[in-house]
């Protein structure tokens, strides 16, 4: 048995929490690892991380991160790093080893933006909304399986926060995600706050109305109540998109539903590519799941999964597609 389907097989499902239209599943589990890392976050807090454009002219899909300190470093696939040229997200979860220099592959989701706000970024309390993520984590898979890179379609990306922009009738010179959830803070943090992490939690599996939506789990509990937060706002945000759009609360899912969503991941077929810095880069293959799983000595150390349309859909019209696109070439 795989670690992925091992750690699955092991979890146990807590009651459902619910907050207007958004419900979170707790995953509950004993601790898989040691946890001996510190979150971006804390690194960031204690000036013990740099994370820079790759160059004075930059380049979009990658950043350059410096670890100075004695201690591992955990970055989660979504986080968004604000500052420098532009904002972006990182693409995958990374643990970067003590006294490390790596690449940061990211996307880019501030698309009006390209001069330098700072020297250094610094991490946002918040991810790519959960759709997105989903969206960058199928680009990945594809890039990965094609290419060996780890990319994600910067054009669709622009488009779909375009689109979520005007749906919920945000604004920003700037194109920037950033002003989602600034403009609908009171909204989002009222999320956060009905939405606590359980004893024992190491993962959590968000439902808006009936619909399952995805889950995160880390390797221990720890880990997730630092990360909870943000991965509430990041689902919180599509919660409101939908509500605005007149979806409200529903019959949320029964917990053989939630079981059977994580049985599917735990069946898909997956794909390993050494990971950037520490571990392996695990892809999941399977109808209707788009995610992956950072791996480490046979430690799930975090997983991200997600349910997509099972045949590929346009985000957005063709020609908000051809401004993207075009808006990248003159990037990189």
């Amino acid at each position: 048995m795989t670690p992925l389907k091992n750690t699955i097989c092991l979890l146990g499902i807590g009651g459902p929490i619910a907050f207007e239209n958004l419900t979170m599943f707790p995953l509950i589990g004993e601790d898989a690892g040691r946890g001996d890392y510190l979150t971006l976050d804390e690194a960031l807090a204690r000036k013990l991380v740099r994370i820079t454009e790759v160059s004075e002219s930059g380049s979009v899909p990658e950043l350059r991160f410096v670890n100075e300190s004695d201690r591992k470093v955990l970055l989660m696939d979504g986080e968004e790093l604000v500052g420098a040229k532009q904002n972006r997200t990182l693409n995958i979860s990374i643990l970067a080893a003590a006294h490390s220099t790596l690449p940061l592959p990211v996307t880019c989701v501030e698309a009006g933006r390209w001069a330098h706000a700072s020297a250094e970024f610094a991490s946002a309390e918040r991810t790519h909304y959960a759709a997105g993520r989903a969206q960058k984590h199928a680009s990945v898979s594809n890039s990965l399986n094609t290419s060996g890179g780890r990319s994600a379609d910067q054009g669709q990306v622009w488009a779909d926060i375009d689109a979520k922009a005007r749906r919920m009738s945000t604004t920003s010179a700037t194109h920037a995600m950033a002003a989602m959830y600034e403009q609908n803070v009171s909204s989002v943090e009222q999320f956060v706050e009905a939405l606590p992490a359980q004893a024992r939690q190491r993962g959590a599996l968000f439902a808006i109305g009936n619909e399952i939506i995805g889950c995160d789990l880390f390797d221990s509990a720890v880990t997730l109540s630092k990360l909870l937060p943000k991965m509430v706002r990041s689902y919180a945000l599509d919660a409101v998109d939908r509500h605005s759009a007149g979806s409200g609360a529903a019959q949320t899912p029964r917990a053989a539903d939630v079981r059977a969503f994580l049985d599917r991941i735990a069946a898909a077929e997956t794909t390993q590519f050494p990971a950037i810095g520490l571990g392996e880069d695990v892809r999941l293959q399977a109808a209707g799941i788009a995610g992956g799983a950072l791996v480490v000595e046979d430690v799930v150390v975090h997983l991200g999964a997600f349910a997509v349309a099972a045949e590929p859909q346009e985000a957005a019209s063709g020609a908000t597609l051809s401004r993207a696109s075009q808006r990248m070439r003159n990037r990189i």
